[in-house]
Order: structure tokens, then sequence, then C-alpha cells
């Protein structure tokens, strides 16, 4: 069984829960408190942090490394592409995401952040975002009509936009029903950790 080391906040190990749930798999999750760090992490990922994969002999960090083991593991459903032109391409869709955004949601994740450090973060993602939205009132999803990977990818930041005090303007309005779609998937509203997040998606999904 695969037992996933998971951050009860981190956005990166939601992005794991998400990708477990979303395959119908039996899985072990082992909440890890970011703050009070167990001794074993830092055995199991030489930088300490959260998410860990293990299964048997295998040790995986990296959310996306991991997601991507997950879904060759258990291709159904498919997350990744199976043209290996569409593969590519968003591969680099998700490494634009690390770049561009997700780069700034560490420093919003870090509490050794200054408040101008996190001012300006807050303002690229918005505007990163902001540039995103339009393609969304073309396609469903980021690859288009299908649901992959890369929205797993981006859907723990489009959550807690609100927790991260990111506010979008009316352009941004074809990303944010994106994002209300994303959070009606079954598999995401049971991925959240804490129970405080869990009865939000209840409200959510029964509104």
């Amino acid at each position: 069984m695969m037992i996933l080391y998971s951050g009860i906040t981190c956005p990166f190990s939601h992005r794991c829960r998400f990708v477990l749930y979303e395959k119908g798999m039996d899985f072990e999750i082992k909440d890890v408190d970011i703050f009070n760090k167990p001794e074993d992490l830092a055995i199991m990922n030489p930088y300490n942090q959260v998410p860990v994969l293990v299964e048997r002999d295998l040790i995986l960090h990296e959310s996306n490394i991991i997601n991507e083991y997950i879904d060759e593991r258990f291709p159904h459903p498919q997350l990744m592409p199976g043209d290996p032109v569409q593969r590519g391409r968003g591969r680099l869709v998700l490494y634009r995401l690390e770049r561009e955004l997700f780069s700034h949601v560490q420093i919003l994740e870090a509490p050794e952040s200054t408040s101008k450090e996190q001012s300006k973060a807050r303002e690229a993602v918005a505007q990163g975002l902001t540039m995103l939205a339009p393609m969304f009132s073309r396609t469903k999803y980021i690859m288009g009509d299908d649901f992959s990977m890369i929205d797993v990818a981006l859907a723990p930041l489009l959550w807690r936009l609100d927790h991260y005090g990111i506010k979008l303007g009316k352009s941004a309005a074809p990303i944010l029903k994106y994002a209300e779609r994303i959070f009606q998937r079954e598999s995401f509203i049971a991925a959240p950790a804490c129970r405080q997040v869990a009865a939000c998606f209840a409200v959510l999904r029964d509104a």
C-alpha cells in the first residue's frame, strides 16, 4: 500500500491527495504538522519537506513527480495526456506553473517571509491568474475538454485564494468559474486533510 506523508495545510500535499482520491485506490495518509516535523521526514526527503510518497522500498518527494508516478502506476483514469506531444506540452505547462505561480506560493507559505515579500507575491499570483483567465472562456480545462494533471496542480492554489489574501478582478471571472468546476469533483471534496476545510467542501457540495 502507498503511504503519503502529507502536510495538513500544504498546497503541494493537497495535489497528491487529490490524485490519490481521483484514482480511487487504497492508500494511507500520514498527516504531518509542517511546524513540528517528525525526525524521520529528513531521512526520507533530504529537503525535509512534504509531500513524501512511500511504496515498499521506493521513496519519492516533490508533488509533480509523485503524481506522475501514481498516474503511471495506476493508469485509470489517466491524468497525464497519452499522446507524447500533448504530454510534453503538459509537462511544460506544469513547469511554468511552478516558475510563475507556485514560486510565489512558497513565499506566502513561508513564515519567515516579510510583509513586503508577501505583498509582492500576492500581486504576482493575481497577475498570473488574470493572464490565464481568458483561456477558460474557450476551454473547460487547461488542456482542453479533458481534466488532467495540470488542473490538479493548479487547484490547491485556487482553493486558497482567500486564505492568501489574493483578490481577483472581474477580468478573472472565467478562472473562478473554472475553479468551481474543479471544487465540485468528488475527489477534490475528499482531498482536504483537516476537518475544518472538509466542512467547507461539504457546504459547497450541498449548496
